[in-house]
């Protein structure tokens, strides 16, 4: 059955790649812009992208102009936007497996 799942989130995965990639590379993007705009490091920008984008938000890197704040929004919802497709990647595999299960039987 797991082997079934996995290949099943292997082939839902493949069909969504793209928009994943786009979405990641939104994301890190505006991270670095953000970074470039308040004179962070390279890995503190990244570190704050992917915080701010699985919406944990730790708070100890807080963009300060607005122009950076906006960015961050883009982030937050896009890591909103990712997280749902991440879940519905999962669901989706689940029920072919359960669907593949069935037909087994």
């Amino acid at each position: 059955m797991r082997r079934l799942f996995f290949a099943n989130l292997y082939r839902q995965l493949h069909l969504l790649w793209p928009i994943f990639s786009a979405i990641l590379i939104v994301m890190a993007g505006a991270g670095v812009i953000i970074g470039r705009i308040e004179d962070w490091r390279l890995d503190e920008a990244l570190y704050f992208t992917f915080v701010t984008g699985l919406t944990i938000g730790y708070g100890d890197l807080t963009p300060k102009h607005l122009s950076a704040r906006v960015l961050a929004l883009v982030i937050g919802f896009s890591g909103i936007v990712l997280t749902g497709l991440v879940a519905a990647v999962t669901v989706q595999a689940l029920n072919a497996t359960a669907r593949d299960e069935a037909d087994d039987r």
